[in-house]
């Protein structure tokens, strides 16, 4: 819980900040709000067992339903960020979803942050994309004796992604119509196994009150971009949980499991192509302690038996894509690994890097990496901290 304490913090603050810093005699955050409903129903894929059928009601889980209220502030240009991005609008929300099988699932709730951008908009209608990261509790998770079906699931807590288009339409000059579809994540980033997680998508549809008229829209001189490079440096580390199915031992403490580190350092170079657009390459080192794991059975406790450092250790190179809004970053990484000791039963060498960044200042960074494979199963999660070198050549991120 602790963890995910620590990825809301990462996740609401700097939309917090970005309220701060623009502090007039009154909190812009409260200058142009909005209040919205939003209900779902969609479709719920069937990436493992559990969801196929494999549960106590014998049935193939295939479809949710969510109820959202979101509090939201339209942006007006007082800053470049918001001119780039088409003056979008950015908040926070809670999320109750409903997957019709709340014995084993239980009625999750997620608490987000989220960023809605149009694509354009025309006198009476917008098209958007939005995306939204957070937490979500309140799970029936997996338990060997009271819920062992549930292997989507492994705690009571999770991380929340969601991300999506929509269309709104201004009914009268304080309420508009959104509708729209999304696609949602459910994963507690294998801290607590088993996790093959949750993944969703569904058509939504809402009612926003706007508590202000329609504001002016600020149009900034915007200075000639040049573009800039920037060499990353980062430190990250982490936990895994395994357990060992075959082990003679009590059956919760079996799936307890053992937690091994990981840890690493990462390298990325940068190229600023546009004010919101980053791409590069970048070359990780990384320490997965689970590999090629075993453990000693100890009066009914389990303890790592140790394995030489080098079968460890693992080399992966990736193209990098950053989308920059403000001081916060979408970080997304196709990655090879380039070298790690061949062994049976491993992950596949091609794995995917998501996550968020934060520049805490120019130079200091922190965020999250969430590392997968398939696109839909966690490895680990990359708790991180770095530092930049810039070599400046323009005009970059504005606030």
């Amino acid at each position: 819980m602790k963890c995910l304490q620590i990825l809301y913090v990462l996740v609401m603050v700097p939309f917090t900040l970005n309220a701060r810093q623009d502090t007039t005699k009154t909190n812009r955050f409260r200058q142009n709000p909005s209040l919205e409903f939003v209900y779902q129903k969609g479709h719920v894929f069937a990436t493992n067992n559990f969801l196929r059928g494999t549960n106590a009601e014998a049935a193939k889980i295939s479809n949710y339903q969510t109820f959202s209220l979101k509090y939201s502030h339209q942006t007006a240009g007082d800053k470049y960020w918001e001119q780039l991005y088409r003056y979008p609008d950015w908040g926070a929300g809670i999320y109750i979803a409903d997957f019709y099988n709340k014995t084993e699932i239980g009625l999750p709730i997620a608490v987000y942050g989220f960023l809605d951008a149009p694509f354009h908009r025309w006198k009476r209608l917008s098209f958007n994309y939005e995306l939204g990261f957070g937490v979500a509790f309140n799970w029936k998770s997996f338990n060997p004796l009271t819920n062992q079906y549930n292997i989507s699931i492994g705690a009571s807590e999770s991380f929340f992604i969601d991300a999506g288009l929509n269309l709104k339409y201004d009914l009268t000059k304080r309420v508009e119509l959104i509708t729209g579809f999304s696609l949602t994540h459910f994963s507690n980033g294998a801290l607590k196994k088993p996790n093959y997680g949750i993944n969703t998508v569904g058509p939504r549809v809402g009612l926003r009150y706007n508590f202000h008229d329609e504001p002016r829209f600020r149009e900034l001189d915007v200075p000639l971009f040049r573009g800039q490079n920037e060499l990353c440096v980062s430190a990250f580390g982490g936990a895994k949980n395994v357990i060992f199915d075959s082990l003679n031992v009590d059956i919760i403490e079996k799936y307890e499991g053992v937690y091994f580190p990981v840890f690493g350092i990462s390298t990325v170079f940068n190229r600023q192509i546009s004010r919101k657009s980053k791409i590069g390459f970048g070359v990780t080192l990384s320490y997965d302690g689970s590999v090629n794991a075993s453990v000693a059975v100890d009066n009914n406790e389990l303890d790592p038996v140790d394995v030489p450092t080098g079968e460890k250790l693992m080399i992966s190179i990736y193209p990098s894509y950053e989308l920059v809004v403000n001081r916060v970053s979408l970080v997304m990484q196709p990655a090879f690994y380039l070298y790690r000791k061949k062994l049976q039963n491993q992950s596949p060498g091609f794995f995917q890097r998501i996550g968020i960044k934060y520049e805490i200042t120019d130079k200091l960074f922190a965020g999250l990496i969430l590392r997968d494979y398939a696109f839909h199963v966690s490895d680990f999660i990359e708790w991180t901290i770095g530092f930049r070198i810039r070599n400046y050549s323009g005009s970059g991120r504005h606030k």
